[in-house]
Parts: structure tokens; C-alpha cells; sequence
């Protein structure tokens, strides 16, 4: 299993100009984006809609890469969004599942037939014209320049090492900084686009 940070800071070294929207991986995102402008947390009030976020950003910014890191548990709540993505083919959307097999944000709870999904073959009977899955770090690090180099939707399934937060959601680590209009104001500004 892959470590989040770890998977972060190897995709960080390849992120070029991408919009980022991190989902769940957010809180360990923003300690290791250095271009937190392109940056677009939703936060946790937004349990199943990144991909659907991030299909809406590939579409209106189509000369711009946009990757999103989702979660299985998030991407349950909304499988739906596969067949759109695959459907609307966006050459720029490049999606990676986190799968920790747990909801570690609200205590590591169980995920749905946590062990015996395969969200990677989901994605390939949705219509995603590139599917990937990776269960060692190593073993991505050889592929990401080409999967990040390959045209969309791409999707790759990931591993990942479950880390569960127990504490009370009020007395956890704050890690999105930023109000949505400012994070819109500051991507307006870095896409060159008038306020």
C-alpha cells in the first residue's frame, strides 16, 4: 500500500501547471502543493461531488490539465459520475481514486465491499479510455510521466495506507485557509481571466 503523502510528493515533481482539486487527500495536500493558487479544497461538505467538480473545470478549461484525487468512498456516493466523464471524453481530466478501504475522516469506518472492489475495472466498463492501478509506490513512479502525458480521462486506482482521524471534527488541524471565493478569485487570476 502507498502512503498519501508520499504519493502527493511524487505527483507534486510531475504537476506542471494542473488544477488540483485534492478531495479527501486535501489535508495533506496543501502542506505539499507549491502552487496552491491552482489549488480548489472543496473540503469535507463535499463528500461525493470532486469528480463531478473536477469533470465541470476540465470542460471549461480544456487547454488546462485538472486532476483530482477522490476517494472510494466518495466516488460511492456518486458512481454515476463515471459513465459523464467517459461519456463527455475530457482530454484534460486526469482522476485518481485514494482507497484506503475506510471513511478515515469520520473514523475508519468500512467502505461497501471494501476488499473486494475494483474501481479501476469500473472505470474501463465506464468508458474511460485509460485505466490504471497501482498498489506500490514504486511501481507508479515509473508510470506517472506517461499516465500524466497520456490524453484523457485517465483514471487511476490507488492503494493507499488508511489514516484515520478520530479527533472531533472542531478540534482537527484547519487545512483549507481560504474561502471558496477566494480560491475561485485566485484561479480566476492565475487562468488570466478578468475578475
Amino acid at each position: 500500500m502507498i502512503r498519501t503523502t508520499e504519493l502527493l510528493e511524487l505527483f507534486q515533481r510531475h504537476r506542471g501547471d494542473a488544477i488540483v482539486v485534492p478531495g479527501r487527500g486535501g489535508r495533506f495536500w496543501v502542506d505539499i502543493s507549491t502552487k496552491p493558487t491552482l489549488d480548489l479544497p472543496l473540503g469535507d461538505p463535499a463528500m461525493g461531488g470532486h469528480a463531478g467538480f473536477a469533470l465541470g473545470l476540465a470542460l471549461a478549461q480544456p487547454k488546462r490539465k485538472v486532476v483530482v484525487f477522490d476517494s472510494e468512498g466518495d466516488l460511492q456516493m456518486s458512481l454515476g459520475v463515471l459513465g459523464m466523464i467517459a461519456e463527455q471524453r475530457p482530454a484534460n481530466l486526469y482522476h485518481f481514486l485514494l482507497d484506503n478501504e475506510c471513511y478515515a475522516t469520520t473514523g475508519g469506518q468500512p467502505v461497501p465491499n471494501a476488499t473486494q472492489m475494483r474501481y479501476h475495472e469500473l472505470a474501463r466498463a465506464s468508458g474511460y479510455p485509460r485505466v490504471h492501478a497501482f498498489d506500490r509506490l514504486e511501481a507508479l513512479a515509473v508510470e506517472i510521466e506517461g499516465i500524466l502525458a497520456a490524453p484523457g480521462p485517465v483514471f487511476v486506482a490507488l492503494k493507499v495506507v488508511p489514516e484515520i482521524q478520530n479527533e472531533p471534527i472542531g478540534a482537527r488541524r484547519k487545512w483549507q485557509t481560504r474561502t471558496r471565493r477566494q480560491m475561485v478569485d485566485d484561479l480566476r487570476k492565475e487562468l488570466g481571466m478578468a475578475g
